[in-house]
């Protein structure tokens, strides 16, 4: 076990998996944890995060649960509430939550586009309404917010809603960067590129390429390096914008994505 995070406060946002294997919030929880975090970790999903939470468990080290569904300002208090309860004070905010509507403005509904933006978004929002004022009174803290590339450059294929909100997400974080950063707390975002994780499987991504198999042989072909990330790429990334390793390190865009983007000019 590191010490990278050792005595940190996680509140943990989207710590789950929609299924099996390891998602970018379940791996990213798991390694704070592995790192000396003492997690406080949510999920809309009880199953999930119970999962997530007994492999921290057996490793010997200190999580606690709240079933939150973080696009509420009344669940996002009393998580907030509860976590203060549990461990007095909060040193990392972790946003991993995110959800995917393949599709232009005539496939969506209107429901789907307030639904993922509601998720994605404003959840984000909520989360930061309620612990920037515990990180101003601490001195300080760190925030970790996942977007993706699809924020900058196309998927392939037309996902409006999501690229929308992940462009939401960039740009909320550097206004928090730049007038939080006075205060002492650090906010940065990490920018997956394709990523070979149980959301793509679960949901409706698949539905673009046709079959599962298809989806990631073409996925892994339009990466540089040979094949999709995966969920400890993003949670090893996550671990390093959260640690004093990154104390001067403030309002960037970090790129996870196997050189993707660096093919389209």
């Amino acid at each position: 076990m590191g010490e990278r995070l050792k005595d940190k406060v996680v509140f943990f946002s989207g710590a789950g998996s929609i299924g099996p294997g390891w998602g970018n919030g379940k791996a990213a929880a798991v390694a704070m944890a592995r790192e000396g975090a003492r997690i406080f970790a949510l999920d809309v999903n009880a199953d999930a995060v119970e999962e997530t939470a007994s492999i921290i468990r057996e490793e010997g080290n200190r999580v606690e649960t709240f079933v939150c569904d973080v696009s509420k300002g009344d669940q996002v208090e009393a998580a907030v509430k509860a976590c203060m309860e549990a461990f007095g004070r909060i040193d990392v905010l972790d946003n991993n939550v995110g959800v995917i509507d393949p599709g232009g403005p005539e496939d969506l509904t209107e429901a789907q586009w307030d639904r993922l933006m509601a998720i994605n978004v404003k959840s984000i929002y909520l989360t930061c309404r309620n612990i920037l004022p515990i990180m101003t009174k601490q001195g300080g803290g760190a925030i970790v917010n996942v977007s993706s590339i699809a924020s900058t450059h196309s998927l392939g294929y037309s996902c409006i809603s999501y690229s929308a909100s992940k462009g939401a997400v960039n740009a909320f974080t550097r206004d928090i960067a730049l007038n939080y950063g006075p205060k002492g707390i650090r906010c940065n975002t990490i920018l997956p590129g394709l990523m070979n994780t149980p959301l793509i499987h679960a949901g409706n991504v698949t539905s673009v390429y046709g079959s599962t198999e298809e989806m990631v042989r073409q996925r892994d072909a339009l990466v540089p390096i040979g094949k999709m990330g995966d969920g400890w790429d993003v949670a090893w990334a996550s671990v390093f914008l959260a640690s004093d390793e990154a104390k001067h390190i403030t309002g960037i865009e970090l790129v996870v994505d196997g050189g993707i983007t660096l093919k389209v000019k």
